[in-house]
């Protein structure tokens, strides 16, 4: 009898302090939020950052953007580049954006590939997978695009070069990765049917396709 009363106020004890400690998590993470918010708009005022083709201050556009990651599975990646018109398009700096998850999508495979198949994948079949590692980061960059939600971008200037004030831009996107790895996936598909040595090993590089990126 008196070791069932020990258990049970074991547990209970484990019940009461189960909340409490995810409150207290909670708060720490918010604290961190909160610290991580003030640190960036810190360096963006610092270095003379403006927000770019909203109405929304660049403080409101910043909170929106962290609230989106608080989503489980979506990253962050972003895009820059130079005008001398403010009037730079979008697209560009989409086209960009899609160029830099393609390469470390291909470069995520590439080391997947080389470290763990290393033992079974032949001299000439390793030759022939930079054919497909091409094929494929070009597929994904057509594929991904879809993918990529534009949060906010923003701009400074760089000052004046030969008589005109050239600006900078960076764009801010959010990739939910759950949706992207189906991307990848198409991808993978379109290059492996022209690379028997993707085909042979396609169990295994599909696995290494659908992994989280770490960014």
């Amino acid at each position: 009898m008196k070791v069932l009363v020990k258990i049970l106020a074991v547990a209970l004890a484990i019940f009461i302090l189960q909340p409490n400690c995810a409150e207290a998590q909670n708060k720490q993470l918010d604290k961190a939020h909160k610290k991580e918010y003030k640190a960036k708009m810190s360096e963006y005022n610092k270095e003379g950052w403006k927000i770019y083709g909203t109405s929304h201050s660049l403080d409101v556009a910043l909170l929106e953007h962290y609230e989106k990651l608080k989503k489980e599975g979506v990253v962050e990646i972003s895009s820059t580049t130079k005008s001398t018109s403010k009037s730079i398009g979008q697209e560009k700096l989409l086209t960009y954006a899609c160029n830099d998850y393609a390469h470390r999508s291909e470069t995520l495979v590439r080391g997947r590939i080389t470290n763990d198949l290393a033992s079974v994948v032949s001299t000439d079949e390793l030759a022939e997978f930079e054919h497909f590692y091409a094929a494929y980061e070009t597929a994904v960059q057509k594929l991904i695009q879809g993918e990529l939600n534009l949060s906010y971008t923003v701009y400074r200037s760089l000052g004046k070069q030969d008589g005109n004030e050239v600006f900078e831009f960076q764009a801010i996107y959010v990739v939910d990765e759950n949706s992207a790895s189906q991307a990848r996936i198409r991808a993978f598909k379109n290059a492996a049917a022209e690379s028997a040595a993707a085909q042979k090993y396609a169990e295994k590089i599909s696995d290494f396709v659908q992994e989280a990126f770490t960014w």
